[in-house]
């Protein structure tokens, strides 16, 4: 007998896109399957959109403490040996489930499997693939190699390993990675493609993409106790690019993003590594290369 499924969806005013997100999961066709929506109190269509698939799918609203709240609780409801979360403006791929059952089944030590993905626009097109590679631990912790919509795993990883930590605001899904990684969990990369994930205009943001990164060097250094140099390094230049036009002012902007990873190194690591120092000489000797050969 196949494992049965669940998938959770978290939902705030998504109105917009959550019914390509409901077709697609329920869309899936494999026996059993259960839907959870987790909806903090949305104000837009949303619940309209939702009760239109009536025992199709179950779904609560009221107010949460964010992503990873709503997440944990389709979790401890859900009853699947197999689970997946779907964001509400996100899609799966025709076909995916059946696939990801058929994978589980013919690796039973592993706990964690995750495919390729598609970037979309707001209108459903395809922009670009999100960059997951193969498993590697040491890649991880460069760079989040696993695209969350096309990531499922089993009821006891969980069970096992631990929920989403609710402490984290923007980054929940890289945390978990991170953590169950180091407390034993098996990861398998299918190249194969499972999901796509939507862009928002609002997600380009300088604002936000500095508070995700810093999300993401808290919980590096929760987990490692220190924030890898090529971290801080994005970080950096996230900070100079809103006030420097490289194109125009390359000096300017490499001297403020070395001040800045440097200040970044003492934010989070308390100390200048000799990493971010032997990073910065490269950035310096390129540079003074390139002088010379103009």
């Amino acid at each position: 007998m196949s494992p049965s499924f669940s998938v959770v969806t978290p939902s705030y005013n998504q109105g917009r896109y959550i019914r390509a997100t409901v077709e697609s999961v329920l869309g899936q066709n494999i026996p059993g399957l259960e839907y959870l929506v987790i909806d903090g109190g949305s104000t837009d269509e949303t619940l309209e959109v939702l009760r239109s698939y009536g025992d199709r799918l179950w779904f609560c609203s009221e107010r949460d403490h964010g992503t990873a709240d709503a997440i944990n609780k389709g979790f401890a409801r859900a009853r699947g040996d197999l689970l997946g979360w779907l964001n509400s403006d996100d899609v799966y791929y025709p076909g995916t489930l059946s696939r990801v059952i058929a994978l589980f089944e013919a690796h039973p030590e592993v706990d964690v499997i995750y495919g390729r993905a598609h970037h979309v626009d707001a209108g459903g097109r395809a922009i670009d693939e999100y960059p997951t590679e193969a498993w590697s631990f040491e890649r991880l912790l460069e760079h989040c190699i696993i695209s969350q919509p096309a990531a499922f795993f089993r009821r006891r990883t969980v069970e096992k390993f631990g929920p989403l930590a609710e402490a984290h605001k923007y980054c929940v899904d890289y945390e978990l990675w991170i953590r169950w990684a180091q407390r034993g969990a098996k990861f398998l990369y299918v190249p194969e493609f499972f999901a796509a994930t939507r862009l928002h205009e609002a997600a380009k943001t300088v604002a936000l993409r500095l508070r995700c990164h810093e999300d993401i060097n808290d919980i590096l250094v929760e987990r490692l106790g220190y924030v890898p140099v090529r971290w801080l390094s994005n970080y950096a230049h996230i900070q100079t690019e809103q006030r420097v036009d490289r194109s125009r002012h390359e000096l300017v902007f490499i001297l403020l993003t070395a001040a800045r990873c440097l200040l970044a190194d003492l934010r989070w690591n308390k100390r200048i590594s000799g990493s971010t120092v032997e990073m910065l000489s490269g950035w310096a000797r390129h540079f003074w290369q390139r002088l010379r050969s103009s």
